[in-house]
């Protein structure tokens, strides 16, 4: 792959917080160009553990040793060989379905979510959990057929689970496909926290092949290796959960790719995703491209990842 590289630089604007550690709004990022025609998208979460934009770029111009600049990369090589050729590159791939995100307790896009098909929802928790637990209650029992996904990234406590999750009846529980990152990974915390409730945990952020001690591996594959969680997951007996990087809608796209290559590779290892998050932010040309908010990925025109005349209007700056 060849050195020269260009960049765009991107503003999504969020209505809310997305998650329990990140109150911006704006959120930023670069969209990458090759000399081989391919792109990518770079968006940093400093919040979650991540390096700045601008470290991230530094590094991108240097040593590459960030796995997300890695993973920008590996995003540039793919796509580049695949605007090369006639065939579309989601051809006869099969992407799997996705829960839908909410980036808060919002009642309004709850029954949006599910006028559009959803079946279940995933909720950013651990800002007000009691708020939370009364939003999930009011939801549960207006649409008792929903399932959910409770990700606190980090920010939990597993006592205050614990007692919650105990104090529920088992039909209530069973609502919930499982907790994410319920808490800092912990093998005894983890182990203790699922014994006692027998909801499944789903690890995330500090995801590794090592991670036994998880019903569910969620990988992200702006910053994660596929191939390496999705052989572990499958040694551990977990299932595989693909995600977006709540980023632009090139690198959504990204992740949609690699999920329906896992989903061929590993026949029933990957289960129910969370492809679809460009609603989370106002609307734009790319938002626009992948079509409305629904469980089934649908790809934007074009070759490669798609989206190529927006690509070709941009004002590319070579990086130096």
């Amino acid at each position: 792959m060849s050195t020269l590289l260009w960049y765009w630089h991107y503003r999504l604007k969020s209505r809310r917080g997305l998650n329990a550690r990140s109150t911006r709004g704006d959120i930023e990022g670069v969209l990458l160009k090759d000399a081989e025609g391919g792109h990518a998208c770079l968006q940093a979460w400093p919040e979650l553990g991540d390096p700045s934009l601008q470290k991230c770029l530094a590094d991108l111009a240097g040593p590459r040793r960030w796995p997300i600049v890695r993973r920008a990369l590996r995003c540039l090589e793919m796509d580049g060989a695949a605007r090369s050729i006639p065939d579309a590159l989601f051809e006869d791939l099969e992407v799997p379905l996705s829960h839908a995100t909410l980036a808060s307790c919002d009642a309004t896009m709850l029954d949006q979510a599910v006028a559009a098909g959803f079946t279940t929802i995933k909720l950013k928790c651990g800002r007000d959990f009691p708020h939370e637990r009364k939003f999930l209650a009011v939801a549960s029992s207006k649409h008792p057929a929903l399932k959910w996904r409770l990700d606190f990234n980090e920010n939990g406590d597993a006592a205050e689970l614990t007692e919650w999750l105990t104090s529920l009846s088992v039909e209530e529980r069973t609502r919930i496909d499982f907790i994410e990152d319920p808490c800092p990974f912990s093998d005894a915390k983890w182990r203790e926290l699922f014994l006692k409730t027998r909801v499944p945990l789903a690890v995330d952020r500090e995801a590794a092949p090592h991670r036994a001690d998880a019903q569910f591996t969620v990988i992200k594959p702006a910053i994660d290796e596929p191939w390496l969680l999705a052989e572990a997951a499958q040694e551990f007996g977990q299932r595989v959960v693909v995600t977006s990087y709540m980023d632009h809608p090139l690198g959504q796209s990204f992740a949609a790719w690699e999920a329906g290559r896992l989903a061929l590779q590993f026949p029933g290892l990957v289960g129910l995703c969370g492809l679809q998050t460009h609603h989370l932010f106002e609307p734009d040309a790319f938002t626009e491209a992948l079509g409305p908010w629904t469980p089934e990925f649908h790809p934007a025109p074009g070759k490669g990842l798609g989206f190529d005349d927006l690509l070709g209007k941009l004002p590319w700056k070579r990086l130096s």
